[in-house]
């Protein structure tokens, strides 16, 4: 892995990182190896990406893109590769867009209007795709930096032009770098829904907490007043009172509305 591009007894080894597993919910990186000399292409790889398979279903259609020789197949399945990423970008966009309905329009199922986000689910879910969307922006890269040596320093350099593979090479990064980008735009928008996310988590505690507060601030009253009246001094004018225990009670009860009242006033509540 160290030596990723490099030239090796009339052999071109070129290394780049792919992605597998990208339907599973634990995709991986993994080192994929072209090795092109004369007519043969060996592939050394460690994972069973589904771009191998599907280009060879593909090319064994009418009318599919040639694979005559080892480089048409190599370059075939680059662009397999390829394609599979965006796809993968394409679906990553869409749950992005679901989360983010989820973050910012959230409606609480019917006759749940008390129902809260499962925010925890929320943020995992962020944070897997954010993990997808910077393994492919890696796979982009090191695919990028394969098909720039094969196209200037490796064997079409060595062996002379080919119009039409350095044509589908240059189409290819034209590929890479738009999907790049998308990545990037991906990624900037992973960050946000993630601080958005973050930030009504704070606005949820904060509201909570406000709620305690006002509640701790009603009853401060009927606290000071059944405090004063539970003191029980010999010389209290209202210990022998016959309506003083009813009394309180009405202190106590009307020293808490009051305050409850002028926070529905000021909008608090």
């Amino acid at each position: 892995m160290s030596a990723r591009l490099y030239h090796e007894d009339g052999a071109e080894f070129m290394t780049m990182t792919g992605v597998s597993q990208l339907e599973s919910e634990a995709p991986a990186t993994t080192p994929i190896t072209f090795v092109l000399k004369g007519d043969t292409l060996v592939t050394i790889r460690y994972a069973q990406p589904k771009p191998f398979f599907t280009y060879a279903t593909r090319a064994q259609k009418a009318g599919a893109v040639p694979c005559i020789t080892s480089e048409q197949v190599m370059l075939g399945l680059v662009e397999a590769l390829v394609e599979r990423m965006a796809e993968a970008l394409e679906k990553t966009g869409r749950n992005l867009e679901r989360l983010s309905r989820q973050v910012f329009r959230y409606k609480p199922p019917d006759g749940k209007a008390s129902k809260s986000r499962d925010f925890q689910a929320i943020i995992e879910e962020i944070g897997a795709r954010g993990d997808l969307i910077a393994m492919i922006r890696e796979s982009l890269v090191s695919l990028n930096r394969l098909l720039a040596y094969h196209n200037t320093t490796g064997r079409a350099a060595a062996e002379g032009p080919n119009k039409d593979a350095v044509a589908w090479v240059r189409d290819m990064q034209q590929d890479v770098a738009a999907l790049s980008d998308h990545a990037s735009y991906l990624s900037n928008k992973t960050n946000f829904l993630l601080d958005a996310t973050l930030g009504l988590i704070n606005l949820e505690q904060n509201q909570i907490i406000k709620i305690f507060s006002i509640a701790a601030v009603c009853l401060m009253p009927p606290t000071l007043v059944a405090s004063s009246y539970g003191m029980n001094f010999k010389n209290m004018p209202e210990l022998e009172w016959l309506f003083g225990y009813p009394y309180a009670l009405l202190l106590m009860l009307i020293t808490a509305i009051i305050p409850f009242l002028w926070f529905r006033r000021k909008g608090w509540l």
